[in-house]
């Protein structure tokens, strides 16, 4: 099947007899984009892949609660976002290593077989994981998805000037990292 527009993909969700198959064609259309938003949150290809289980069931339980007010694409990422950064919470409550440990988050990506960056990419990604969830998640959604500032105060539900201002402190933390790092 190729690709539905958001509106068909919607009528489609909303009406009983077409929901289910609207959901695979959700699933098709938006696993990848969002496995990629959830995996620069969370860096691990095993972890985005849980992650993005609960996205996806969470979206299927609640399609009763999307109120087509925003794009379909909106209200998905908003729920990945969400999904990621409580995953990420609940992983540094849990976790016994510590974010400060040198290189440890860059060599546990070089480590991974799924990661296909390079030692610089894998600073980038320890320089933004040090991010507040704020910053972070702002900096990964316009630097990597170039997602625009409208589009992003609909996801994050905040203004657009926040967001500036979080992606500017944001590049100015990561260009700080480097030159600390070089």
């Amino acid at each position: 099947m190729t690709s539905v527009d958001e509106k068909q993909l919607i009528e489609m969700l909303s009406n009983p007899a077409t929901q289910r198959k609207a959901f695979e064609q959700v699933v098709r259309q938006y696993s990848e984009p969002l496995y990629w938003q959830v995996r620069r949150i969370v860096l691990s290809h095993e972890d985005a892949n849980d992650v993005m289980q609960n996205v996806m069931l969470k979206a299927w339980m609640n399609l009763d609660t999307f109120r087509n007010a925003s794009k379909l694409s909106t209200w998905l990422y908003r729920i990945a976002i969400n999904e990621s950064l409580d995953f990420v919470r609940h992983q540094k409550s849990t976790s016994m290593v510590s974010a400060d440990d040198e290189n440890g988050i860059a060599n546990t990506l070089l480590a991974d077989k799924y990661f296909d960056g390079d030692e610089t990419e894998a600073q980038l990604q320890e320089a933004i994981a040090q991010l507040p969830d704020v910053q972070r998640t702002v900096f990964n959604l316009r630097y990597y998805d170039e997602m625009k500032y409208s589009e992003m105060s609909k996801v994050l539900n905040t203004s657009e000037g926040a967001l500036k201002a979080s992606y500017h402190i944001a590049v100015k933390k990561i260009s700080d990292f480097f030159k600390q790092h070089d």
